[in-house]
């Protein structure tokens, strides 16, 4: 009879294989994921269902060209400035401060000369602005 105890060795689970497998899925994974850039966004700017442009008097509308050139009603204006813009509201508000300003911009206007108008409103202190779209094609 045998009455010595037995060692029992706990078995013992080896990481290294493990963390082999790991960090091939992982670069796998990084290999083949697409990210999107940025800079090559395809933007398409808004449209939305509106109803039909009407002559209001309280309303003043100011258009942006491609190129930065501005009109407020159907007059161009020959200085690009804010403060050219400004004093074009100013005369054009017949409402007063109750007027409204819809700024109809091309999609390819630059960024900065929307916010010129809406600047030129502010200093004149108009307060009710908003952007006018093309009906979303069916």
């Amino acid at each position: 009879m045998n009455f010595r105890p037995r060692t029992t060795t706990e078995p013992e689970i080896n990481l290294i294989p493990f963390i082999d497998v790991l960090l091939v899925v992982l670069i796998f994974l990084m290999l083949s994921t697409t990210y999107s850039k940025f800079t090559e966004l395809q933007l398409t700017l808004p449209t939305a269902n509106a109803e039909q442009l009407r002559d209001r008097p309280k309303e003043i509308i100011v258009s942006v060209a491609s190129d930065g050139r501005y009109a407020v009603g159907k007059q161009a204006l020959e200085g690009k400035t804010v403060a050219d813009m400004a004093e074009a509201l100013r005369s054009a508000a017949t409402a007063g401060k109750d007027s409204v300003i819809i700024i109809s911009a091309d999609a390819l206007a630059p960024h900065q000369s929307v916010v010129s108008v809406m600047e030129a409103a502010r200093r004149v202190g108009l307060q009710q602005i908003t952007f006018a779209t093309q009906t979303a094609a069916q």
